[in-house]
């Protein structure tokens, strides 16, 4: 799994093994997520993110991702939406 964030916006991708398919992705674009979120860049948007990515994971048949930060630091909004990925059912 992926992370991407700006100041505005958070996007997380799952990607298959050889890097050539994306096989679920979540971000604060989404309508089922944006209406559930009142800011896309705070840590309640992340932590709708990675319950949204996760649901898209087990549809996909995804249970277990390796996570990868992007060079962010493991804390605030990329420690929350991985949190909620978890909560919701899948293994890093």
């Amino acid at each position: 799994m992926c992370v991407f964030r700006t100041p505005r916006h958070i996007y997380a991708q799952i990607i298959d093994a050889t890097g050539g398919r994306v096989l679920a992705s979540a971000s604060t674009l989404e309508v089922e997520v944006k209406s559930a979120i009142k800011n896309g860049g705070n840590i309640a948007a992340a932590s709708a993110v990675g319950k949204r990515i996760a649901e898209k994971a087990k549809a996909a048949g995804v249970e277990s991702v390796a996570f990868d930060r992007s060079g962010f630091r493991y804390h605030g909004r990329v420690k929350a939406l991985a949190d909620a990925a978890r909560e919701g059912g899948l293994q890093f």
